[in-house]
């Protein structure tokens, strides 16, 4: 069964509130509930989205609508690192229905006298999401677009999306749970751990990111099994430790901020994740040359910030 399924059991309570909880913790039990992943987000809760955007256009917006359906409330921070498309346009058009939808929703708030049209309460659904639409005038890379989004997020967790459809927004509930039950300060997402589909392709690849991994994970005395991966999830305070010492433009990124991460001791867990990868063809951008810049960012950044 899935969330929906299990919803429909309950009233059409808004998966992960406090009252949908308790629901399914008195008719699953508690360690039924731990197994599935079923627990309460905070009352005010906030997951900051950073998705750095080039040449996205195709994808961007079912992307955003992606994000848009997980059932927390959220700020979306779209950086478009000077996009040659149509990608700024495409944010734009975002932006302004979603800020029309949230003035829409506020209005109702305050004529319907705090229930909507079915006679449900306005504080039992999910606020609405909050958008930031940040520019840079040059191409600076994924670390860079990475870096001004974080500066701009202010949620409780802070997550990085890529802005095709790689990853699923969907599994953001799940790699959240750690963080909020207190045991994780961040999260990564492995798509190697094995028990989540994902597209085959590219076999250098997965051995240059094996590589890559272990020997982070030999400088970070982490074990991890995919540092390469995409989604990293941040509680703020973590974030905001390091955030002043990033200094990579490009996919060098994701190394620098395991070894800044490893270096202060913080709490890392990992998940597995889906993963559909695209070709070459399809809009994919890492390459070889960013492989050997990794490389120089794990003994870099291994030895010293």
């Amino acid at each position: 069964m899935s969330i929906t399924d299990f919803d429909e059991t309950v009233n059409h309570e808004r998966p992960y509130t406090r009252a949908w909880y308790e629901r399914m913790r008195e008719r699953f039990g508690a360690a039924a509930c731990q197994q599935l992943g079923f627990y309460a987000f905070p009352a005010d809760f906030v997951l900051s989205v950073v998705i750095p955007v080039y040449n996205e256009e195709k994808t961007l917006e079912e992307l955003v609508e992606r994000v848009r359906s997980v059932p927390v409330t959220k700020e979306i921070v779209l950086v478009d690192d000077c996009s040659g498309d149509g990608s700024r346009e495409v944010m734009e058009r975002i932006r302004e229905r979603m800020e029309a939808e949230a003035r829409q929703q506020d209005q109702a708030r305050e004529n319907s006298f705090g229930t909507n049209s079915d006679g449900e309460a306005f504080d039992d659904l999910i606020p609405p999401d909050r958008i930031r639409v940040l520019h840079h005038e040059k191409n600076r890379g994924k670390g860079a677009a990475v870096r001004t989004g974080f500066e701009h997020a202010s949620g409780d967790v802070v997550v990085v999306q890529d802005a095709d459809l790689e990853y699923d927004p969907a599994e953001f509930p799940r790699l959240l749970q750690p963080i909020i039950e207190g045991k994780a300060d961040v999260v990564f997402g492995s798509r190697f751990l094995g028990d989540q589909p994902h597209r085959v392709l590219y076999y250098w690849h997965y051995l240059g990111n094996k590589f890559l991994t272990t020997l982070s994970n030999s400088f970070t005395n982490l074990n991890l099994t995919d540092m390469e991966t995409c989604y990293k999830l941040f509680t703020r305070d973590a974030i905001r430790d390091v955030l002043p010492t990033l200094k990579q433009n490009r996919f060098g990124f994701e190394p620098e901020v395991t070894a800044k991460i490893a270096r202060r001791r913080y709490r890392v867990y990992e998940m597995s994740v889906s993963y559909s990868g695209r070709t070459y063809e399809q809009g994919k951008k890492i390459g070889w040359k960013d492989g050997l810049q990794a490389l120089w960012c794990i003994v870099r950044y291994g030895l010293k910030d």
